[in-house]
């Protein structure tokens, strides 16, 4: 069943007299636990394109689809409730409060959910161990390197047990080996979770852990193909 629907989407940004196409007619599709890269250069539209996709930014026209359901029939409640309960979201610039534990930090989208608060602290701990953090649990999140960062933000999109997570750039301000740990990380989420994951990247190597990456250029879908030979993930953690 696909998750992701998007048939002729296009974004167009107005600027007083000037138009400018940001998304040209994009369509594709995403299966439920699909890993899918989109890739491209700055400019081609590829975090645009995320931001519609996670209910961010609105599509000037075309459908967005998402499990089953027309994005334009979403009320902006509606649209709250998805983005905390069935979307993760991981960020380059991790987005975390500086003088917070990393415990409180992935608490945060519990904060607007349903689930009862004297379980808060049993989901963050168990989301924490799933990124190999327990022992920086009580750190405050200025106290941990790039990589450990990047493990909290992703932490704090699993402590709701999304439908899909969205990641952009996630190693973009991340030396190699911090990269490829988080990677690994997303990937066994993928692989061992069934989790959806849709990662926007400008490194063929990042996309290379996906199953398939989707092309972009210039806002229009250059390719859009299976990896043939597809990274494997290891259990390594950087501590």
């Amino acid at each position: 069943m696909h998750l992701i629907e998007v048939k002729d989407l296009t974004k167009t940004y107005i600027e007083g007299d000037t138009e400018t196409r940001v998304l040209k007619s994009v369509s594709f599709n995403v299966k439920k636990g699909e890993f899918v890269a989109i890739m491209g250069p700055s400019g081609s539209g590829k975090s645009t394109l995320l931001h519609m996709l996670g209910f961010l930014d609105d599509p000037t026209s075309g459908e967005y689809i998402f499990d089953g359901r027309a994005r334009s029939s979403f009320s902006d409640k509606e649209i709250a409730v998805v983005r905390n309960t069935k979307i993760g979201f991981i960020f380059q610039a991790f987005n975390l409060l500086p003088k917070t534990s990393v415990l409180e930090n992935v608490k945060l989208p519990l904060l607007y959910s349903d689930v009862p608060k004297h379980l808060w602290d049993e989901k963050a701990r168990s989301a924490i161990e799933a990124v190999g953090l327990s022992h920086r649990i009580e750190h405050g999140s200025s106290e941990l390197s790039g990589g450990e960062k990047q493990r909290v933000a992703i932490a704090r999109a699993l402590v709701n047990n999304p439908e899909v997570i969205f990641a952009d750039e996630p190693t973009g301000n991340l030396d190699s080996i911090s990269g490829k740990a988080v990677m690994d990380i997303i990937q066994r989420l993928n692989e061992e979770s069934g989790h959806t994951v849709l990662l926007i990247t400008h490194e063929t190597y990042t996309a290379e852990h996906a199953e398939r990456i989707i092309r972009i250029m210039d806002g229009e879908i250059e390719s859009d193909k299976k990896v043939e030979k597809r990274r494997k993930a290891t259990d390594e953690f950087i501590k």
